[in-house]
Formats: C-alpha cells, sequence, structure tokens
C-alpha cells in the first residue's frame, strides 16, 4: 500500500484532465516527409477531445494560427484545445515534457522536475528542457525537484512505464549503459530503484535488456512492452528469428517470465506482433504496437499498412474493454523516428 504523503507516477489508464503534445514545426525530425505529419496530428487531436482537454504546445502567434487550420478542417472540438506559446526544439512531449505526479500530501497533481538532454544524443534540446517549469508556472501547480542524492536527474517519460500501483519498467540498455548515450554518468541500478523509489512512489523496477531495432533513444521501452493494467504487460514478440528484433526480444520474454509485481505476484503477458520492417532511405525505422497512448476516451495504436495491424488491435481490444481501440496511420510519423506514445504526455485529473 502507498504511503498516502508520498508523490507517486500513476498508470495511463486512469482518468486524465488533458494530453498535452508539441504541434510538430521542425522539419528535420521528418526530412523530406514533412508535409503529412500536421495532418496526422490533427487526427490524433480529433480523437483525443472526445474524452479531455488537449493542451498543444506551439511556436508562436502563427504557429497557432496555422495548427488551427488544420484542426478545424479535421473537425476537432476546438472548445477542446487549449494553446500555449511555449517554443520547443522538436517537440517529443512524452520525453520533454511535464512528468505530472499525484501527491497525496496536496491531493492533487503536482509536477515532477526532471532534466532533459536529448536523450544524450543531439545538440537541440534546450527549449525543450525548459517547458516542464513553464507548464507548471502556467497551470500554478507546484514544481517538484526531480533530484536524487544532489543530482538533477535526467528521465525521458518512454524509458519507464509504470502500473499505478508500484511497479515501474525500464531497460538496461537506455539507462545502464555507460558508454552510448549515457543519461545520468555513474547511476547503477540500485541508484535507480532508490530514485524511482524517492521520486516516484515506485516499490519493484522490472529490468529489461534492449530495445529494438532503429530505435535513436537507445532502448526506451514505450517500444517494446507496456502495462496494460495492474497485473498485466504487453510485449512485443517477433516470430521471424532471422529478424534483428528476434533476440532482444526473446529475452526480454523470458525475463519478464520469471519476475513479479510490487505485491510478489507474477507478471501476466500478453504478446503483440512486430509489423514487417519498415525502412526509408535505407534506414529501419522503429515501428512498432507497443507505443499505444491510453486516453479517456480511446486507446490509440499506431499502424502501419501491414497485415499485422488488424492482430494488434485485436490483441488490445481483449485489454482495454472500457474505451474502444483506435488504429492511426503512422508510417509518416514513423520517419521522426517514434509514434503515438512519444508524442503525447498525460496529465492526470
Amino acid at each position: 500500500m502507498r504511503h498516502p504523503e508520498k508523490t507517486y507516477l500513476p498508470a495511463e489508464w486512469e482518468e486524465h484532465e488533458a494530453t498535452w503534445i508539441g504541434w510538430p514545426h521542425n522539419a528535420s525530425d521528418w526530412p523530406g516527409k514533412f508535409a503529412p505529419i500536421p495532418w496526422v496530428y490533427g487526427e490524433i487531436v480529433r480523437k483525443l477531445v472526445p474524452g479531455e482537454i488537449v493542451r498543444i504546445l506551439v511556436e508562436s502567434k502563427e504557429h497557432e494560427a496555422s495548427a488551427r487550420r488544420i484542426l478545424e478542417r479535421c473537425a476537432a472540438d476546438m472548445d477542446r484545445v487549449e494553446f500555449f506559446r511555449f517554443p520547443t526544439n522538436r517537440g517529443w512531449t512524452r520525453d520533454s515534457g511535464p512528468a505530472f505526479v499525484r501527491d497525496g500530501a496536496r491531493e492533487s497533481a503536482v509536477i515532477r522536475r526532471f532534466r532533459f538532454n536529448g536523450w544524450a544524443r543531439y545538440d537541440d534540446w534546450k527549449k525543450d528542457d525548459a517547458i516542464p517549469p513553464k507548464v507548471a508556472k502556467s497551470l500554478g501547480l507546484p514544481l517538484l525537484p526531480g533530484t536524487f542524492r544532489g543530482r538533477e536527474l535526467v528521465l525521458e517519460g518512454g524509458a519507464i512505464d509504470v502500473n499505478g500501483a508500484g511497479t515501474l519498467m525500464t531497460t538496461a540498455e537506455c539507462l545502464l549503459d555507460e558508454k552510448v548515450q549515457v543519461r545520468n554518468p555513474g547511476m547503477g541500478r540500485g541508484d535507480y530503484e532508490a530514485a524511482f523509489a524517492e521520486l516516484l512512489g515506485v516499490r519493484k523496477t522490472l529490468w529489461l535488456n534492449r530495445g529494438i531495432a532503429g530505435d535513436d533513444t537507445h532502448g526506451h521501452v514505450d517500444d517494446i512492452a507496456r502495462f496494460v493494467n495492474a497485473r498485466t504487460v504487453a510485449l512485443c514478440r517477433e516470430t521471424n528469428s532471422a529478424d534483428e528484433n528476434y533476440r532482444p526480444l526473446e529475452e526480454n520474454r523470458e525475463r519478464l517470465e520469471g519476475m513479479t509485481l510490487e505485491d510478489g505476484s507474477k507478471v501476466e503477458l500478453v504478446f503483440l506482433p512486430m509489423p514487417s520492417p519498415l525502412f526509408l532511405d535505407g534506414r529501419r525505422l522503429p515501428a512498432s504496437y507497443a507505443n499505444f497512448y491510453v486516453a479517456n476516451a480511446a486507446v490509440l495504436v499506431p499502424t502501419f499498412n501491414d497485415p499485422k495491424d488488424r492482430l494488434a488491435l485485436a490483441v488490445l481490444s481483449a485489454v482495454f474493454r472500457d474505451r474502444p481501440v483506435v488504429g492511426i496511420h503512422a508510417v509518416d510519423l514513423a520517419w521522426g523516428l517514434g509514434t503515438l506514445h512519444c508524442l503525447t504526455r498525460q496529465q492526470p485529473r
């Protein structure tokens, strides 16, 4: 049982006040293929607004006007859309946006201030890193430090997934690699587990190993495994033993089959297929059905013009029985090396 005075990160399926997104503007994220991207965002917003407010980060008055035109043409309910003129570098809101946590002492959502450094890979990140304090100020919410043992923790939202009951899931590749894209140099497994307990109310951390091919974050868990309820993980599985994702995903399956949750019970598993490899300009893209987003009114699932789209939607429909499961065409989005979960961030009610 949680201590009521502790902050904790709620599960994504718990009720939202809003979803945050950053309206696309950086053409270098989708080189040569930017034109359709705002229209995909328009469709995403149209599916979100029946259940919650959508709060959109924009660069300027002109950028907002452009977003409004597209949303109106997509028939999104504009009474449920709010704009915030906070400039960003790239706009992958899952990773750089505010981490909303519940605070038992305040009986409200607050923001835990983690840092963002461009996935320890890119140089353009300082505007993104400045977003959480701006959001906290604009909403009048407390901004709690994401500091552990005197260090400001770098932590992207896509690097972790939680069941809302005290268990967190992540990967060793993303957080423990000391040579590639190092977020917090010198921090080991025990340090992270202590930090998660102190800052996010976590009692059990499940360590998977590696992420999927094409993922430039170096192992984000939201492309491979996601909690779908407090006891069940939807895990990606590759059936083609010649595919480069086969062995890493099988290792993650073997690990999860031997793991337990915060209460000592075994993790229950359902399996998501992997779409056929998706390439553009010779580069493999991180296409994954695990990058779905659980909103109040729907579960939005990336689809890839693939025969396995139907199977993935069926698997998730079987576990999310309280809201419709909706496919969103994501072939164009994937060229930006992320899809639906990467671009959204939930604000709990």
